[in-house]
C-alpha cells in the first residue's frame, strides 16, 4: 500500500497491508477490549474524549501537513479539518450522557422505560476527501455509545489512518478499543461477515456503498451510508448576489472540489443570471492554484489523476453537448493532479454537468425560469444530500426548503456538517444520519424495559 503525494507524484511511504489472519486478531482484540469498555461510566468516558481533543488541538501542525501531502488539499484547510474533530470530540464528551439518558415512558407499568446500550464493534470505510474528519465523526459517538471500532480508511491515505489510532493511544483510551486495518477493498466483506462484527458505516460512492450494504443485508446488520451529493444552489430573484456569490464560491471549491456536500449544481432564475456568471466566473479565475502547503494557495492538488481524468471527461462531453466554459476546463499546466477552477453556464438535462456528481473544481450553473421552476431542477437529480436556497424573503425560503428533497437545506448560507446537526442524505445519497443526538443513536441498541 502506497502513499503518493497528488501534488508531486512523489512517493511518501509504502505500507505493509494486514493479512487475513491479523485482521481477524484486530476484530478479536477489540470485541475483547469493547466487552470491558462497555462497563465504563461516562464520566472516565468523557475524561479520555477531551484527552483525545487536546492531542489533535496540540498536533494540529503535523496531522493537518500529513492530511496534505496525502490527499493534496490546502494547508488552511487541514488545520481547519483537524480543528473540527477536536469539537466533534469534545461535543460528544459534553453531550453523549444526556443523549444516552433513560428515557422514561408512561405505559401500565409500574415503571417503563427505553434504555440506549451499545452494539458492540461498529466496522467504519472511510473515505480520502476529509480524511481525519469523516472518521472522527462516527469515532467519537461510536466510543462515548461504548462500542468499539475498527477502520478501513481509503487505500491513498494509509499514514492519516494510522495516525487517527496513534490519536486515541496518545489520549489514553485502551489499546484495542479503536485499531486501523490497513487492508485492500476486496478484504472488506470478510471483515462485515465476521460475527464480532456488529455493523458497518461507510462514507464512499454508490458503487462501494451498494456493495457494502448488500453484504451487510445479508448478514443482517445495520448500515449507515453516506454517499454522494449533486447539491443544488438556488439563486432567486431576491437573492443579496455579492453575498450568494462569494458563498458560492466558497460552498463549490473546498476541498477543491472533492466534497459530498460540495454545491455542485447552480440553478439560477434569468433575471439574476448574466451577472452570477459575471462575478463567480471572476472570483473563480482570481482563486490561487498552488503547492498545498503554501498558506497562500487557494486551490490544491486533485487525489488522484484518474479522478482528474473522470472529471475532465465530465466538463468536455458537456461542452460537447451544448455546455459554455466561462473559464477553466483542463488540468492546470503544472506537475501533479491539479485542475482549473471551471465554470459551465447553459447546463441542461441530459448532460453529465447535470446527471452526474462531478467531484472536483467545476461549477455548474443551469438556467431556470423561476422558483418552480428552481425547485423542480433541484429534485431532479438521484442524489439527496444537502443544498442551498438564497432569497430575502425568509418565510418563502423555508417553505420553499420544506420541498426540496435533500437531508438538509440551507437558507442564505453554505452547506456544512455541524455537531449539532443531523447528517446523512436520501435517495441515492444513502440513509441514517450521523452527528447529533440522532447520529449517537444509530449504533446503539434501543431497549424497551417494562417492570410490572
Amino acid at each position: 500500500m502506497k502513499a503518493i503525494n497528488p501534488a508531486t507524484d512523489e512517493l511518501i511511504k509504502e505500507y505493509t497491508e494486514h493479512t487475513v489472519e491479523q485482521v481477524n486478531e484486530i476484530i478479536g482484540l477489540t470485541d475483547a477490549e469493547q466487552k470491558k469498555w462497555r462497563t465504563t461510566g461516562f464520566a472516565h468516558r468523557r475524561e479520555l474524549m477531551y484527552k483525545a481533543a487536546g492531542v489533535l488541538h496540540k498536533n494540529i501542525d503535523k496531522y493537518a501537513r500529513l492530511i496534505t501531502i496525502e490527499m493534496g488539499k490546502v494547508i488552511n484547510e487541514s488545520k481547519a479539518e483537524i480543528e473540527k474533530c477536536a469539537w466533534v470530540c469534545e461535543y460528544y464528551a459534553d453531550n453523549a450522557e444526556k443523549f444516552l439518558a433513560d428515557e422514561m415512558v408512561e405505559t401500565d407499568a409500574g415503571k417503563s422505560f427505553v434504555a440506549f446500550e451499545p452494539i458492540g464493534v461498529v466496522l467504519a470505510v472511510m473515505p480520502w476527501n476529509f480524511p481525519f474528519w469523516q472518521v472522527f465523526r462516527f469515532a467519537a459517538p461510536a466510543l462515548m455509545a461504548g462500542n468499539g471500532g475498527v477502520l478501513k480508511h481509503a487505500s491513498n491515505v494509509p499514514g492519516c489512518a494510522l495516525a487517527i489510532e496513534e490519536v486515541f493511544h496518545k489520549a489514553g483510551f485502551p489499546k484495542n478499543i479503536f485499531r486501523t486495518m490497513l487492508i485492500s477493498s476486496k478484504l472488506v466483506g470478510g471483515v462485515i461477515e465476521n460475527p464480532l462484527v456488529r455493523a458497518v458505516t461507510l462514507t464512499g460512492s454508490e458503487p462501494a456503498g451498494m456493495s457494502v450494504a448488500s453484504i451487510a443485508g445479508r448478514e443482517l446488520k445495520k448500515t449507515v451510508l453516506e454517499l454522494g451529493g449533486s447539491d443544488p444552489f438556488i439563486v432567486l430573484e431576491d437573492a443579496d448576489l455579492p453575498a450568494c456569490v462569494a458563498t458560492s464560491a466558497t460552498a463549490r471549491m473546498i476541498n477543491a472540489g472533492q466534497s459530498c456536500i460540495a454545491a455542485k449544481r447552480f440553478i439560477v432564475v434569468e433575471s439574476q443570471l448574466a451577472e452570477f456568471e459575471k462575478q463567480q466566473t471572476a472570483i473563480m479565475k482570481s482563486l490561487k492554484i498552488g503547492d498545498p502547503l503554501d498558506e497562500s494557495s487557494k486551490v490544491g492538488a486533485m487525489a488522484r489523476m484518474d479522478l482528474l481524468e473522470e472529471l475532465d471527461e465530465q466538463v468536455q462531453k458537456s461542452i460537447e453537448m451544448g455546455a459554455k466554459l466561462l473559464c477553466g476546463g483542463k488540468k492546470a499546466d503544472r506537475p501533479g493532479t491539479f485542475y482549473e477552477p471551471t465554470v459551465l453556464t447553459n447546463v441542461k438535462k441530459g448532460m453529465p454537468a447535470y446527471e452526474q456528481e462531478t467531484f472536483g473544481p467545476v461549477s455548474a450553473i443551469i438556467p431556470v425560469k423561476d422558483a418552480e421552476e428552481a425547485i423542480t431542477v433541484a429534485n431532479d437529480s438521484v442524489f439527496g444530500l444537502g443544498g442551498s436556497l438564497w432569497s430575502k424573503d425568509l418565510k418563502k425560503a423555508e417553505a420553499l426548503a420544506r420541498r426540496i428533497e435533500t437531508g438538509a437545506v440551507f437558507i442564505n448560507g453554505m452547506t456544512k456538517s455541524d455537531p449539532r446537526l443531523p447528517f446523512g442524505g436520501v435517495k441515492k445519497s444513502g440513509y441514517g444520519r450521523e452527528l447529533s443526538h440522532y447520529g449517537i443513536k444509530e449504533f446503539v441498541n434501543i431497549k424497551s424495559i417494562w417492570i410490572a
